[in-house]
């Protein structure tokens, strides 16, 4: 009989069960939707729902009450970087300038954003819309949960836009994997150099990973071209106006100017 890995504790099994720890070998069906998923899957790839037994409150299936549970890096560096105020103001300024969203799309509270109907950029904006929701709201477990899930779903949506990359570099920061926030960000500026959201996803992104003097360069070239660029009138400007109006004041800042 042909041995597999335990998707849960990585031992070698086979059969119906894993020996070693009792969890099926058998294909997963998602319990919200009840698509039918591979062995060892996390999220259903139809409506986002969890997998991994994550228990309430953030603890991890077999974690003894009472433990603290793991935290998101995000809320670590919001104490001493300006990256939390700028996901928020920016945030609450693109909220306000979407659309109503397609009943298809709509995410209902508690609830993953049912993202099955949806082209592939609609889908990672959804579930880029559900994570910076918990962000402004503290609520770590959600943004924990639904993070890689909306990171793949902007890497299956390539070729990106600057703004794309705009929302995939914010999602990388959030997670707190700075050298990956700052790669995206310099992929987009390889096209568009002067692109003052990437400028500003790059120079925080460098800054929260220590690299203090490229930052300040970001945030110059920022400064330097931030007239001209605002004059282009590109609609992810106005869509992030609160996040470029901060961005400045922080430039400012960093370079002493």
């Amino acid at each position: 009989m042909t041995s597999v890995d335990c998707p849960r504790c990585g031992a070698s099994a086979s059969g119906h069960f894993c020996s070693n720890c009792g969890s099926s070998l058998a294909a997963l069906a998602c319990p919200s939707c009840a698509a039918v998923l591979p062995r060892g899957a996390r999220f259903c790839t139809q409506c986002g729902t969890s997998l991994s037994g994550d228990a309430p409150g953030g603890a991890r299936a077999g974690q003894p009450a009472g433990a603290p549970a793991e935290r998101s890096p995000a809320w670590y560096i919001a104490g001493v970087t300006t990256f939390a105020l700028l996901v928020m103001i920016g945030w609450q300024v693109w909220r306000a300038n979407q659309p109503e969203a397609p009943v298809a799309g709509a995410s209902v509270a508690g609830m993953p954003p049912d993202i099955s109907n949806l082209t592939p950029i609609q889908a990672a904006d959804q579930l880029f819309n559900r994570i910076m929701t918990a962000v402004e709201a503290r609520d770590e477990a959600t943004v924990q949960g639904f993070m890689p899930m909306a990171i793949a779903a902007y890497e299956r949506a390539r070729p990106l836009n600057a703004d794309g990359l705009f929302h995939l570099n914010m999602l990388h920061r959030t997670a707190g994997d700075f050298p990956a926030a700052r790669a995206i960000a310099e992929e987009g500026l390889a096209t568009d150099p002067d692109h003052l959201l990437l400028l500003a996803g790059a120079g925080e992104a460098a800054e929260a990973a220590g690299d203090l003097g490229t930052a300040r360069r970001y945030w110059q070239h920022f400064l330097d071209v931030y007239d001209a660029q605002t004059a282009r009138g590109l609609e992810e400007y106005s869509i992030h106006l609160g996040i470029l109006e901060q961005s400045r004041t922080h430039a400012r800042e960093v370079v002493g100017g």
